[in-house]
């Protein structure tokens, strides 16, 4: 079975990959008040169309058991885990996990997890009804064994669900020169061949594009906001926009919900969310 590896570097690098993840995440992680994780926005802002589409496709989530790979500040674990799922977060920062549980604390909650690559998680087999993973499959170095490990560790008839930007979006791929300062080196955004590897390991893999037009959003922010990539994260800049101040952009969803229904168009999307289910 193939294995994708950014760049097509050999396996033997993901030890220096790993850790030089693990330091950037940690610095991350001891640079954000708990208060200033934004929680609700991550699934709620009209920007955040993958996670509010994601929720539409898990349906009720009181009594499920989610395992959220790649789980950050916690904003994700601590939103399921708001809606009544029982949530294990895995993240290979240390720091994330603890700055994740001090953000579960401070919206009610109680989210726990473990540090670990998502190659090997450190859980049983079938454990979870959902496996959630946001942002992580590009980050990933062994993407069929990242693949497998999820599915070892779902029920069957168990799902997984994940968004992750795209490799060919030629504004974002300028941002991302750009942005140094605030992501990783290591990062490979997905492209056709990581659907095509999803299906080795699931059925019914599902996947929809988001963010063409829509994207003007981040020309907005540097060319008149004059916000420079390195000096905010856009990704999470979005999260702060109202629908009063996204009057102008309403009519770009409109025509992106056009755009990235047309097969090729819509791989010149930014973000992409992938679902599949473990056979039963």
């Amino acid at each position: 079975m193939s294995t994708t590896l950014p760049d097509n570097r050999d396996r033997n690098d993901a030890a220096p990959i790993h850790e030089r993840e693990t330091v950037f995440h940690d610095e991350w992680a001891a640079s954000i008040p708990e208060q200033e994780v934004r929680v609700r926005e991550c699934f709620e802002a009209l920007t955040a169309m993958e996670n509010r589409f994601i929720l539409t496709q898990m349906g009720p989530l009181k009594g499920k058991r989610i395992l959220d790979v790649g789980s950050g500040l916690g904003e994700s674990s601590v939103y399921l885990a708001m809606q009544g799922a029982s949530v294990m977060m895995v993240d290979i920062s240390p720091g994330m996990i603890e700055k994740a549980r001090k953000v579960g604390q401070y919206h009610g909650v109680i989210v726990d997890g473990l540090p670990a690559v998502g190659e090997d998680l450190p859980v049983g087999d079938g454990e979870f009804d959902i496996v959630y993973t946001a942002n992580t499959i590009h980050h990933v170095t062994d993407r069929a064994k990242f693949f497998s490990e999820i599915r070892r560790v779902l029920k069957p008839g168990g799902k997984f669900y994940s968004f992750d930007p795209i490799a060919y979006n030629p504004v974002i791929n300028v941002y991302r020169r750009m942005a140094t300062d605030v992501r990783t080196e290591d990062e490979a955004p997905l492209n056709r061949a990581d659907i095509a590897l999803a299906r080795q390991y699931f059925t019914g893999v599902e996947y929809k594009t988001f963010w063409i037009t829509t994207l003007s959003l981040f020309a907005k922010y540097y060319l008149i906001d004059r916000v420079h990539p390195n000096a905010d994260r856009y990704w999470k800049r979005i999260l702060l926009e109202t629908p009063s101040s996204l009057w102008w952009w309403r009519p770009l969803l409109a025509l992106d919900s056009i755009l990235t229904s047309v097969p090729g168009l819509r791989w010149w999307a930014w973000n992409v969310v992938m679902s599949g289910t473990r056979r039963a």
